[in-house]
């Protein structure tokens, strides 16, 4: 366990932005995340757990309480009946692991190369890309229930799944940084084969030469992924302003039929299994008068490669991110009837 105090928390998140921390603390082992997260609990004080930093705003004023860095790492990978089971700590790098099933052929992870963060925070956000989420190969999820004060593991069909959802995002109510699950390792499950997983996306499949539903090896699906997002500037990189954002920043609307209809016909849709549909969110922001790279100037801009990222193009403050976001959100609205729902974790910050 390791302690520092007054820690600036904007080179802890991709976006960086944000003030100080009071405290963090980084666990390596189950006990520690219990001693922490106890500790915390007793004496009444704020909790902020944080993987990669990937998929957070934090304020400008910091944080107050404790930031916990979750660092339980290891990779245990069994083999039966021709299927691979991998216990992945929540402190392991994503991309790592995503590398490594891609190169080993097995099959599920691989459209989800690319995405920055930590393994504990997949299933929280059920983690989704070019037509796979993380709920399609997770076995299972153990945490630290903070409510309950103890131990709970969770079986896929346990956990809520739905389009960027689940029962551990559910549990942290409005304004909260951390919800009442803490996620300390997670199980996956994949089929042993020499090609991916059925192509599920239009634009990877444009990108790899193949028809929707067609299978091609792991690591080309891997390779088109990473190129697809370096276009649209989703892959890190420090040089690269374009890069500086925390991902996707709105969720695509998912709507009942009747405010579909009122949508122009050239709306992109997506069928739902309810019977919704789903439309774009960069599609909305792009006919709502908002341009790669608006508002052209100022430290907080739409990436110039894509809509849907809200980037620092160095030195932005956190507000006014949030300032160019409501404004997106607000505009969206004027021009369609439709508010679109943030995808970070946005602590302490309202839009």
């Amino acid at each position: 366990m390791h302690t520092d105090y007054n820690v600036p928390l904007a080179p802890l998140t991709t976006l960086g932005v944000g003030g100080p921390a009071a405290r963090v603390i980084e666990a390596t082992t189950e006990g520690e995340v219990v001693e922490i997260v106890s500790d915390v609990s007793a004496h009444g004080e704020p909790l902020l757990v944080l993987g990669g930093g990937s998929n957070l705003l934090v304020p400008d004023e910091g944080w107050p309480g404790t930031v916990l860095r979750v660092a339980i790492v290891g990779v245990v990978v069994t083999r039966q009946d021709g299927r691979v089971r991998l216990k992945v700590g929540a402190g392991e790098e994503w991309d790592r692991v995503v590398e490594r099933c891609a190169d080993e052929g097995w099959a599920g992870l691989e459209a989800l190369s690319g995405i920055p963060g930590m393994v504990g925070a997949t299933p929280i956000q059920n983690v989704g890309a070019y037509g796979q989420e993380v709920s399609h190969t997770l076995a299972r999820v153990r945490t630290w229930d903070r409510q309950a004060g103890e131990f709970r593991t969770f079986t896929a069909d346990q956990c809520g799944f739905g389009y960027r959802d689940s029962i551990f995002k559910q549990s942290r109510a409005p304004q909260q940084a951390t919800g009442r699950f803490v996620v300390l390792e997670t199980w996956f499950q994949f089929r042993l084969a020499s090609l991916s997983e059925p192509v599920r996306y239009g634009q990877l499949a444009a990108r790899l030469g193949v028809e929707l539903g067609a299978r091609v090896p792991a690591r080309e699906v891997r390779q088109a992924v990473l190129e697809l997002r370096a276009s649209k500037g989703m892959v890190l990189d420090a040089a690269d302003h374009d890069t500086w954002s925390a991902g996707s920043f709105f969720t695509n609307p998912i709507l009942d039929a009747a405010i579909t209809d009122q949508l122009p016909a050239q709306a992109p849709r997506f069928a739902q299994p309810d019977g919704r549909v789903k439309t774009s969110a960069a599609w909305l922001i792009d006919h709502s008068g908002f341009n790669k790279g608006y508002p052209g100037e100022g430290a907080a801009r739409l990436s110039s490669k894509h809509v849907l990222a809200l980037t620092n193009q160095g030195g932005a403050s956190a507000a006014e991110v949030v300032a160019l976001a409501r404004q997106v959100r607000a505009g969206v609205h004027d021009r369609f009837g439709i508010w679109l729902v943030p995808e970070p974790v946005l602590v302490g910050l309202e839009l």
